[in-house]
């Protein structure tokens, strides 16, 4: 069976985590063809290749794709849908605004935030906060499905796939592109980071958070934030780990503040290794951690911070 992997640009440049997983899944449901679209995207589709497993790479590069709008890239899916019975794209917020419009115009459904390929037909995703999975079998004949990237492990870099430039397919001009505004930052993204240190309610203001990046530059860590903490205005959006934020699995994750709601554990609970630091010994955070440390933030942050030297 053939298998189309939408890649993650961002900026031009191959989101290589994200897309090397996306393989990883593709290639139990047979041979995998990435797609890189995006302006200039040559050099990202060189990058492509080169993963394990990739059979072909399909390089449109053209200004239409260049800021990601979901319509133009939707009908490009969709123009060479014909060829596939399976399209796929990681569980990003690209390829949560793609891949439905994808189904859409296919008339089939979208499977969201799959975690494992049972088989060609049949794929488990979370529900209920991730609390439960629930096992999906699809009669349609052609498959949509975002992949929920933590549950897998990247492809490695030793493929090298031939790359083939393809024409923009027609761009509906549903939408327009008015600009973007990215908050330059030298830590690593979220998403991908192997370490991140997440602050939460107990943190207490926006300017106590400064603890949180503080500790993170000395880790080369990545911030994240419970949704309270967003909410209340601690941390920018983008931070948020969660049900309605981002799904981290990093090698280490520090909670700091922190109760444990379950809709911030389906954002962060397959993390390899997880600290707790929390003043109230029967916060949930506890139930998930690895390590738990019952004290004030206040005074284990700073020491912590010091004991890093």
């Amino acid at each position: 069976m053939a298998v189309l992997v939408l890649a993650e640009i961002i900026g031009g440049e191959l989101s290589l985590d994200q897309t090397a997983k996306t393989v990883s899944a593709a290639s139990a449901l047979g041979e995998v063809t990435v797609l890189c679209a995006s302006a200039s995207c040559s050099g990202a589709a060189e990058a492509a290749a080169k993963i394990e497993g990739v059979s072909k790479v399909l390089c449109a590069d053209d200004a239409i794709y260049g800021n990601g709008l979901a319509e133009p890239i939707a009908n490009l899916l969709v123009s060479l849908a014909a060829d596939f019975e399976h399209i796929l794209a990681p569980a990003t917020t690209n390829g949560k605004n793609i891949l439905p419009r994808v189904a859409a115009l296919l008339d089939v459904m979208v499977l969201s935030d799959v975690t494992a390929i049972v088989s060609a037909d049949t794929f488990e995703r979370p529900i209920y906060a991730g609390n439960a999975v629930q096992t999906v079998q699809t009669s349609d004949t052609k498959k949509v499905v975002s992949i929920r990237t933590t549950g897998f492990d990247a492809a490695p870099e030793t493929g090298n796939a031939p790359v083939e430039t393809i024409a923009a397919a027609d761009n509906p001009a549903l939408s327009e592109w008015v600009e973007d505004k990215v908050q330059a930052s030298d830590r690593p993204e979220l998403t991908s980071a192997k370490i991140v240190v997440s602050g939460g309610r107990g943190v207490g203001s926006k300017e106590n958070f400064a603890l949180i990046e503080e500790l993170a530059d000395k880790l080369g860590a990545a911030i994240g934030a419970s949704r309270a903490a967003v909410d209340s205005g601690y941390a920018p959006n983008d931070w948020q780990v969660g049900q309605t934020g981002k799904v981290v699995a990093p090698d280490l994750y520090i909670a700091i503040g922190i109760s444990g709601a379950i809709q911030h554990l389906a954002g962060m609970k397959d993390s390899k290794i997880i600290v707790a630091i929390n003043k109230d010994e029967e916060a949930p955070i506890f139930q998930v951690a690895d390590f738990g440390l019952v004290a004030d933030l206040f005074d284990a942050v700073p020491a912590l911070k010091d004991a890093l030297g």
